[in-house]
């Protein structure tokens, strides 16, 4: 499936490798335009919308798949071997596609997610926004009550909007029905073979109120990713690029800068 990029460019070709970022559950190509425009200045540049996600197509969502999906797309715009900058269920996808194509990945840095199953999904968010009701016509305001019930939190509520197509046809942009038909294969962590490893630079930045990365992970990231170094973000929960936009920038900023 090729899915949709936004690319930005450098004013000078530096000869470095793409960076590429993946978004997390929810999220799409733009939220990480911040982030984007940052790396962009001396990098090549390419955030990706994940399927079911922003402009993408839909379809049955697991890891593989997602996986297959960014190489193909990365091999259609000639941007491999890449870094790859992924948040949540994109760190996800980072870290199975440089365990099984590290010949095609130069670093990965993963914003606050381990691989394994964390217990910490949205199994029950994505059913309530199943069930909203929209309206014959609808604009930003009206979104915004129409999903409060729902999604209280003011911050996660914004990031919803985002996926509500509005006007006389409203309705979810997002491929909802076959998000909730994966939350499983979401949530889960996949079977990795043995022997499977990357050994490239690898990056984990956790949140310092973040639940998903904690001391039990250790152990299954040194064995998969024997050369990774985990650092926490002060004043920051799982949504630390959001949280402190800042340290996370520098961080990502120093990384890149080392491969």
């Amino acid at each position: 499936m090729l899915l949709n990029v936004i690319e930005r460019l450098p004013a000078q070709p530096g000869g470095h490798p793409p960076v590429v970022f993946l978004h997390g559950l929810f999220g799409r190509a733009r939220n990480m335009g911040f982030l984007q425009r940052q790396v962009s200045r001396t990098h090549r540049t390419l955030a990706l919308d994940l399927r079911n996600h922003g402009e993408s197509p839909h379809g049955p969502m697991d890891f593989p798949a997602m996986v297959d999906d960014v190489v193909e797309t990365l091999r259609a715009h000639e941007a491999l071997p890449a870094i790859l900058v992924g948040h949540s269920m994109g760190g996800k996808v980072a870290m199975i596609m440089a365990l099984q194509y590290p010949e095609l990945v130069a670093g990965i840095l993963i914003g606050d997610m381990a691989p394994a199953r964390t217990g910490f999904g949205q199994a029950a968010l994505a059913e309530a926004m199943l069930h909203i009701h929209f309206p014959d016509q609808l604009d930003r305001q009206q979104a915004d009550q129409l999903l409060a019930k729902d999604i209280p939190n003011r911050s996660v509520r914004d990031l919803m909007l985002q996926n509500v197509r509005l006007g006389t046809e409203p309705g979810w942009q997002i491929g909802l029905q076959d998000i909730t038909n994966s939350m499983t294969n979401i949530e889960n962590w996949p079977y990795v073979p043995e022997g499977y490893v990357y050994e490239g630079p690898t990056l984990f930045l956790r949140g310092e109120h973040s639940p998903y990365i904690g001391k039990d992970h250790e152990p299954v990231m040194r064995r998969l990713f024997p050369n990774y170094r985990l650092e926490t973000i002060p004043d920051a929960g799982h949504w630390l690029h959001a949280d402190n936009p800042k340290l996370f920038s520098e961080k990502m900023l120093g990384f890149i800068e080392t491969i």
